[in-house]
C-alpha cells in the first residue's frame, strides 16, 4: 500500500478520534439547571386594588443545595410587569414591581429560613421552606388609580434566582458557573380592571 492511499485513511481515523472525544466531553458535561415553571398566575381584588397569586415549580440542583447547606444565601425575585399596547406610541407600564425573598441556613439551628421584608420564617427542612418560595400570594402589585376602569392589560410574571443580591464574592463564580442559572419565562395573561376593585 503506497503512501498516498495510507494518508486519507489516516485522515478519517483521526477525525473519527476527534468526534468521538468531542462527543464523550459533551455528554459528560453537566446539563443546565431545569428552568423554573409558572404553574398559574391570577390576579385577585383587594381593598385597594388587585394582589398577584402566583405558583412556582421548581428543583434545587446539587450545587445550589450544597450552597445553601453551606451557609450561602439564595435570593429568588419575583417580578411583576402590567402594560397596555398603544399603535401610536411605546407600551404604557403603569405597573413594574419586583420583591425578592432570601433562602439561607442556620448551621447552630439545622434550620432553614425564608426572609421577605420584616417577615422571617422557620423550617426543619429544605423543602418546606422552598414549598413557600414557590408560592406567591396576597402580593399587592396594582393600585387603584394605576389603571383605567374598563381597558385591558397583559400582566405578566416571572420568577428568577437573583444573583445580583448575592455577597460579591459568590456573583463572578456564579456569572461563569451554568449550575446558578435558575429563572422562569414571563407568563402572561390578560387583565380588565373593573369599574371599582372590591
Amino acid at each position: 500500500m503506497t503512501i498516498k492511499r495510507l494518508f486519507p485513511l489516516r485522515l478519517v481515523a483521526v477525525v473519527w478520534t476527534a468526534l468521538a472525544l468531542f462527543l464523550s466531553f459533551v455528554a459528560a458535561e453537566p446539563a443546565l439547571a431545569d428552568p423554573i415553571a409558572v404553574q398559574r398566575a391570577s390576579l385577585q381584588a383587594d381593598g385597594s386594588g388587585w394582589s398577584i397569586d402566583a405558583r412556582f415549580e421548581f428543583d434545587l440542583n446539587s450545587s445550589l443545595e450544597d450552597a445553601v447547606n453551606k451557609g450561602v444565601p439564595l435570593y429568588f425575585t419575583t417580578d411583576f410587569n402590567l402594560s397596555r399596547p398603544r399603535w401610536y406610541w411605546f407600551d404604557e407600564e403603569p405597573v413594574n414591581v419586583s420583591q425578592s425573598i432570601r433562602l439561607s441556613f442556620q448551621p447552630l439551628t439545622r434550620e432553614y429560613r425564608v426572609s421577605t421584608g420584616g417577615l422571617q420564617l422557620g423550617f426543619g427542612s429544605l423543602s418546606e421552606a422552598l414549598d413557600v418560595i414557590k408560592h406567591v400570594t396576597s402580593w399587592h402589585v396594582i393600585d387603584r388609580n394605576q389603571v383605567k376602569p374598563g381597558e385591558t392589560y397583559i400582566a405578566s410574571v416571572r420568577m428568577q434566582l437573583d444573583i445580583a443580591l448575592m455577597p460579591k464574592p459568590f456573583q463572578i463564580d456564579a456569572v461563569n458557573n451554568r449550575d446558578w442559572s435558575l429563572s422562569s419565562d414571563w407568563k402572561r395573561f390578560n387583565f380588565t380592571a373593573a369599574e371599582r376593585a372590591k
